[in-house]
């Protein structure tokens, strides 16, 4: 007995040793909460390209909170089944000329609420579940649906049967769960259509935005991107009104669908987002800017890591983003839901943000975004129009 005692405390003894040798990063940032509104659950969207779909269904989870104070969750494999259903009917129509991918918009899962209905997750089989998965994998499933939609879209037949759209439901239905046409939810029977109408939402109420200078200011465009698919129009504002509607959204209880660019060093697996000033940290951790490029991206995020609230920011102006839109490095990357305004020790302010990879880096699940990373980063977002500060509602009409 003695003997396994003294193992314990040896062993004891030695972790802590380890623990003190292990220093804490003094730049780790330390927030205090300015406003932070009600969420749902994270989700896990998995090996699936669906953040816009868990982004947006959270956020109308969201909108729901706020309005009646009940919690949903609302089913994604519904909005995908009918959302590649239509996305492939359109590939078919245009003869393959645009493109079928597992991506979409904030805007399909609101047309699909609109045109189809919505169910809660328990109408349909869990994510992954009909295929031995325990969270969605659409590996195979889109090995076999892709090539399908390809082979009919560009057949050399001179009239297609409606056989093609029975497979292609098949194949749907096989790896997503069928999409039932009534349903009992807490007691009570529903039409997927009736229970979108019992949420307590306006369809209507739900508005988007961008901000481009090859369109003109204050009037709508479809944002050129292969996944904006149903060609959906968002409002072009000024840079600066960017972060203003957010910040009126946020400070007035409401919620963001954001959509944009994760792609950047500065977005962190840790669960930090910064728009990085390549050259000042190119100076600080005593790299040329040759040297920083060829340093592997595990390196350079480590480098951003270790200076963490302290990192330089470059500030977004209109022009960069134009540029970066137009070069190729401004891209539709992620969807996410925006539901915070947090600040670090120094004072700089960041979105909160939740995502949809699971209770993943340090603060399970949720992301603090620099407002300066959202407002370069943004392809457009989506939010309830009342949520819109009365002069740019008044501006454009809505």
């Amino acid at each position: 007995m003695k003997k396994i005692l003294m193992i314990v405390a040896l062993v004891l003894i030695s972790a802590g040793a380890s623990a003190k040798g292990k220093k804490a990063n003094p730049n780790k940032p330390v927030f205090t909460t300015i406003k932070e509104n009600p969420i749902t659950s994270v989700k896990n969207q998995s090996r699936s390209g669906t953040c816009w779909d868990y982004s947006t269904l959270s956020f109308f989870e969201s909108e729901i909170l706020k309005a009646t104070g009940k919690t949903y969750d609302l089913c994604e494999s519904y909005v995908c089944n009918k959302t590649y259903r239509d996305r492939a009917v359109q590939v078919v129509r245009l003869h393959g000329d645009c493109q079928f991918a597992e991506g979409g918009s904030a805007y399909d899962p609101l047309y699909c609420i609109e045109n189809y209905g919505i169910v809660p997750e328990t109408a349909m089989p869990a994510p992954g579940t009909l295929y031995g998965d325990s969270l969605n994998n659409f590996g195979e499933f889109f090995s076999l649906l892709t090539p399908y939609v390809k082979a009919v879209a560009t057949s050399n037949s001179k009239k297609l049967s409606t056989q093609w759209l029975v497979g292609l439901q098949g194949i749907l239905d096989a790896y997503l769960g069928k999409c039932p046409e009534s349903f009992t939810y807490e007691g009570q029977t529903y039409t997927p259509k009736s229970f979108a109408s019992s949420l307590g939402l306006n369809w209507d109420d739900y508005v988007s935005f961008t901000s481009y200078t090859h369109h003109p200011f204050w009037k709508a465009f479809a944002v050129e991107v292969q996944d904006n698919w149903r060609n959906p129009l968002s409002w072009n504002v000024p840079i600066d009104d960017l972060s203003r509607i957010i910040d009126n959204a946020i400070m007035n209880g409401y919620t963001v669908a954001w959509g944009g660019d994760v792609s950047e060093d500065g977005f962190t697996r840790k669960g930090l987002a910064y728009a990085i000033d390549t050259k000042k940290v190119e100076r600080v951790s005593g790299s040329d800017m040759d040297r920083w490029l060829k340093l592997p991206r595990e390196k350079r995020i480590s480098i951003i890591d270790s200076l963490g609230c302290k990192v330089p920011e470059v500030t977004p102006t209109q022009k960069l983003r134009q540029e970066r839109f137009d070069n190729w490095q401004l891209t539709d990357d992620h969807g996410m839901l925006i539901f915070g305004i947090a600040k670090d020790q120094n004072g700089k302010e960041y979105y909160m943000v939740k995502n949809s990879w699971g209770e993943t880096g340090d603060y399970k699940g949720i992301w603090y975004m620099t407002k300066n990373f959202i407002v370069a980063n943004t392809m457009d977002f989506m939010v309830n129009k009342n949520a819109v500060p009365k002069d740019i509602r008044k501006k454009l009409g809505i």
